[in-house]
């Protein structure tokens, strides 16, 4: 026969007393997730982590200048003026809108000759393509000792990103918190990253939609129809001749 233990009847009560013990202890912090809605949606102000949300590209209206220090002989303007001003008209052709805002001088050695300039100016801008209304306009001079230019203008839209770069907020190896010592990003990372985006897009047009595709070369669609036609690759058959570098000089 198998061998049976008998309990007696105080250590059977001490038993009870060790599971209703371990029960209660289990109990307590399920009531405490039940009495604090587990199923409850806290919404927090933890800014993101992405150097994207942190340093955001905008679109801003603004307005492009250039500053023209010219030269007139007999009325023409010289060619470094003029080659600037019309690179100016053709950037306004694309991107600008409005009037085109010509600013002289009021006073000062080169009062007189920026005004001599102003018809030299204006036709630049319409061999440029400009082909708007210019207002004339003037703005003081603070000190007659420096020269004073030509300004031009136009209303336009610039990329931009809304946070300035180089702050430092946080100190990264402070030892008097526990900040530094999270895994996270750095406040300033991806800020001259997105400076540099924003500054090198020809057009700020492009981040908010692309540009409208342009039709195909009817003359490459042809040859490659006639290709397939006649039983020949229609792909374009590159040929590649290396330089001997060894034989260079020889």
């Amino acid at each position: 026969m198998p061998h049976l233990r008998l309990i007696k009847t105080s250590e059977h009560a001490s038993l009870k007393r060790l599971a209703r013990a371990a029960a209660l202890l289990v109990a307590v912090p399920l009531a405490a997730c039940s009495s604090g809605g587990a199923d409850r949606i806290v919404a927090t102000s933890i800014p993101s982590e992405d150097f994207h949300a942190r340093h955001p590209i905008e679109l801003a209206s603004s307005r492009a200048t250039l500053d023209v220090i010219p030269y007139v002989h007999a009325g023409a303007l010289d060619a470094r003026s003029k080659s600037q001003i019309k690179q100016f008209a053709s950037e306004y052709a694309k991107t600008g809108s409005g009037e085109i805002g010509l600013a002289v001088p009021q006073s000062g050695p080169g009062a007189a000759e920026a005004r001599a300039a102003v018809p030299a100016v204006r036709a630049a801008l319409a061999a440029g393509g400009a082909r708007s209304y210019v207002a004339i306009s003037s703005y003081p001079i603070a000190d007659p000792s420096v020269a004073a230019p030509i300004r031009l203008s136009y209303a336009t839209v610039i990329a931009r990103t809304r946070t300035r770069c180089g702050q430092w907020p946080n100190d990264l190896a402070s030892g008097s918190s526990t900040e530094g010592w999270e895994n996270k990003p750095y406040w300033n990372l991806g800020c001259a990253n997105q400076q540099m985006i924003a500054a090198q897009t020809a057009d700020p047009r492009d981040l908010l939609s692309p540009t409208a595709t342009t039709p195909p070369d009817p003359q490459i669609v042809s040859r490659g129809i006639v290709a397939v036609r006649q039983g020949k690759d229609p792909s374009t058959a590159w040929q590649v001749q290396n330089t001997n570098i060894g034989g260079v000089g020889n």
